[in-house]
């Protein structure tokens, strides 16, 4: 299952924006994998008060959400989906900007992670 973690300035969610965040993530993975895999997408906003972030070894001033999606490390392989890291990158910034403004594009970082066969677990038991 595709999983996002965005850690976002708290002050940033505001009940209206959570709904949109999480609909336009699921819509990024829709729009590499095809619109039947967004259901499986999860979504967590880990809201960061602003005096709790650091960027360079002093509180941040900017917001600079942290976005990490991770998934099975064989579905950034596969021949019919070219490319996927790369097209996950820019569909994730996308929807990140879309929901948030353009001017928060620049400082959107996200990180592709692939989890190895075998180490992923269901009810208990790996998957």
């Amino acid at each position: 299952m595709p999983h996002y973690s965005v850690h976002i300035r708290e002050e940033a969610l505001d009940g209206t924006v959570e709904p949109k965040l999480i609909g336009a993530l699921a819509d990024a993975v829709g729009t590499v994998f095809g619109s039947d895999f967004r259901r499986l997408v999860g979504v967590d906003l880990i809201g960061i008060p602003q005096h709790r972030r650091g960027i360079g070894g002093v509180p941040a001033e900017i917001d600079a959400p942290l976005v990490t999606l991770s998934m099975r490390e064989a579905a950034y392989h596969l021949p019919e989906v070219p490319d996927a890291p790369a097209r996950l990158v820019a569909a994730t910034t996308d929807a990140m900007a879309a929901v948030l403004g353009e001017d928060i594009r620049k400082e959107v970082i996200v990180t592709i992670v692939g989890v190895p066969e075998g180490r992923t677990g269901i009810a208990g038991a790996v998957a």
